[in-house]
């Protein structure tokens, strides 16, 4: 049985362990670590020799193409004056003028009722509270591209000077269909007062070469049929450090992948460690692992996306009844706080499993406020988090990937069809079906 509840030895190992942070460093002194590019491949390969050091076996990276996506130069003008912006990754390149409009937190009515057709529109990237769900930056996107806007402007909920970024495009169609730009709150709030009504420009310049991405991974344990898949991304958006989003989560399986190294021969069932090349881009490495993976086969997922910053786990369970308890475990084990929640999370790399029905926690960690807070953004830096929140975090997801692993422990899967009405009923359905993200046909059966 993989029953470490009368240990603790292991728990100073990994409390005192190095491993996790210094891949951390490593990757943020990588750079550019967007998907395709030199950087993410150097973090591919950095990840595979920590996973090998840890003592894993099998280290490999599994390559695949990607519709590549390079940034150049973009431009907002009004009236002549020049304000700074970003362009969102997968965004075309192209030039377009029209009235600027603002669209305020760009919800579905704000695009039904406001003046969009041939215009350059602005949204927020925060969701009211009173809303009763987050709008993705993508759904907005297309309703403004289904509404016949000449430009979108995503404008950071966050102060600082901060463009954000962020992808666009859908996986039928990877580039986007309108220029498409990322502003701070204050270049959002200066056009929002000195240039409603009047035309602007919007230009960007990138190229879309083809490109190749990666999954690097590994495995622990016994060689068992079964399996508990731990994983995690690699890629950062290239404007930034990707520290948290998600450096973080990385260095956090590596140090898992040590801390289950060391108790190896307890494992019941194998544990392999995936952290995948290009989800920032579309959760594209998870969704050509979920297709090659014998999806059967797998027991449990533990995706680790944006953690560290937050010190308490938040462990998402897409309403897998037996996620929740082992979480509600972990907590009792430890006496330490465990946040969870049962909505469904389609935004990160367990999800091309989940709406398989694959049982899958979607970690990361809790924070207050609504949005990515720095993510996303040339902010999401090294100091912003702590080795200890690392190592307590890692601490946590070994025990509970031990326990996942017990072949006593069982996690019944649900049918894809639960999963597509739980979408319908948190009405996150809507949003998917106007990207086209939308995987079900009227029974609920996933479309291949």
């Amino acid at each position: 049985m993989t029953d470490l509840s009368e240990r603790t030895d292991w728990i100073g190992d990994v409390f005192t362990s190095d491993a996790g942070w210094a891949l951390l460093e490593s990757l943020v002194d990588v750079g550019n670590r967007m998907a395709g590019q030199p950087g993410e491949r150097e973090g591919l390969e950095l990840v595979r020799d920590a996973l090998a050091e840890a003592g894993c076996r099998d280290a490999r990276i599994d390559e695949f193409g990607l519709q590549g996506w390079v940034r150049g130069e973009a431009a907002i003008d009004a009236d002549g004056r020049p304000e700074h912006c970003i362009a969102l990754p997968r965004s075309p390149a192209g030039e377009v003028s029209g009235e600027f409009v603002d669209l305020g937190h760009g919800l579905p009515s704000d695009f039904e009722d406001g003046d969009v057709e041939g215009n350059v529109v602005m949204v927020s990237s925060d969701t009211p509270d009173d809303f009763d769900r987050f709008v993705h930056r993508t759904e907005k996107y297309y309703y403004a591209v289904d509404h016949g806007a000449a430009a979108f402007v995503f404008r950071n909920h966050v102060e600082g000077c901060l463009p954000p970024t962020g992808s666009v495009g859908t996986d039928d169609e990877p580039i986007g269909d309108i220029p498409a730009v990322g502003v701070s709150a204050e270049v959002g709030a200066r056009l929002a007062r000195r240039a409603a009504g009047d035309a602007v420009t919007v230009d960007v310049d990138c190229e879309t070469p083809e490109a190749t991405s990666g999954n690097a991974m590994a495995e622990l344990g016994p060689d068992t049929d079964e399996e508990v898949l731990v994983s995690s991304h690699v890629d950062a958006h290239d404007i930034a450090e990707g520290a948290m989003d998600n450096g973080a989560g990385t260095a956090t399986i590596v140090e898992v992948a040590n801390a289950l190294a060391g108790i190896e021969d307890e494992l019941d069932t194998r544990v392999r460690f995936v952290a995948y090349g290009a989800e920032e881009v579309g959760l594209v490495g998870s969704g050509v692992e979920a297709e090659r993976a014998d999806r059967d086969a797998i027991e449990a997922i533990v995706n680790v996306d944006s953690n560290v910053f937050g010190r308490t786990l938040s462990l998402s369970t897409h309403g897998f009844d037996d996620l929740t308890a082992a979480a509600e475990r972990l907590s009792d084990r430890f006496d330490h706080p465990v946040s969870t929640s049962e909505k469904q999370v389609p935004h990160s790399d367990h999800w091309p499993f989940v709406i398989h029905g694959v049982p899958g926690y979607m970690v990361s960690g809790e924070t207050e406020g609504r949005g990515r807070g720095w993510g996303h953004t040339e902010a999401d830096t090294l100091e912003k988090l702590e080795p200890r929140n690392l190592r307590e975090q890692a601490i946590l997801l070994t025990a509970l990937v031990a326990d996942l692993a017990d072949a006593d422990t069982d996690v019944a899967r649900r049918e894809p069809s639960e999963i597509a009405a739980a979408l319908e009923a948190e009405d996150k359905a809507t949003g998917m079906k106007v990207i086209g993200d939308w995987p079900y046909d009227d029974d609920g059966i996933v479309v291949e």
